[in-house]
């Protein structure tokens, strides 16, 4: 068995066009560490997986390409991009410099009822944690945090902090899966809640840094325990 036939790739569904959806299940594959760094993948055999033509992988690889997260290999397919510790920690600095004073902002200024939507997306982060379904996590990881940034109303740093997440590696996702231990991170996300709908500030900043710290842990297969 090679690295593309053990891959865990999603039924593909109707909500967006097909190469769209192949890229999504690709780059939240690669964020969670299932695709690795150096490992050529062939746009056939990831077709074969699935169950669509070669034609819409090869231009959701393309897309990936576009954005970093691979390089093309004449006639093989696409190498993953490694990235080294230095490289996730800058990403964890930037994303730090971002996210957390923008949430502080979101709990001092945002009103409770539209936070409290987004419970309902948390809830899919902890479920997913609990069935220990690693791509249905980062999925709904994703979904969570952009809509969380969304309510600060700034389109530029969504479509910044989208890019970072598409070039993490949760290297450590699979592992904490397997032993079930996802769900505190995942947890989180609910207690970050709990926190804006309080207007809490300090506090959800305090936690959204340390949530950060956290993931940062995962990436490298060693998560943070405080």
């Amino acid at each position: 068995m090679t690295d593309q036939d053990s891959l865990n790739l999603p039924v593909l569904g109707v909500r967006q066009n097909v190469r769209e959806q192949i890229a999504d299940a690709l780059r939240a594959a690669l964020v969670a560490g299932e695709m690795r760094p150096g490992v050529v993948y062939s746009a056939p055999t990831l077709a074969a997986r699935f169950g669509v033509s070669a034609t819409p992988v090869r231009e959701a690889m393309l897309d990936l390409a576009k954005e970093g997260l691979v390089t093309p290999v004449r006639n093989k397919g696409f190498r993953v991009t490694a990235l080294s510790d230095r490289d996730l920690d800058e990403i964890t600095e930037v994303r730090s410099l971002i996210e957390v004073p923008t949430v502080r902002r979101i709990a001092e200024t945002v009103a409770a009822e539209r936070s409290a939507r987004l419970r309902p997306l948390a809830e899919d982060i902890l479920a997913a944690a609990e069935r220990r379904d690693i791509l249905a996590y980062i999925e709904a990881d994703q979904v969570f945090h952009i809509a969380l940034l969304s309510l600060a109303g700034n389109s530029q740093l969504i479509g910044v902090v989208r890019d970072l997440r598409h070039r993490s590696r949760l290297y450590g996702v699979p592992t904490l899966a397997e032993r079930g231990e996802l769900v505190p991170s995942a947890r989180e996300h609910l207690d970050l809640l709990d926190l804006i709908g309080r207007g809490d500030g300090a506090g959800a900043e305090t936690l959204m840094r340390h949530h950060l710290r956290h993931v940062r842990g995962i990436w490298a297969d060693r998560p943070e325990t405080d």
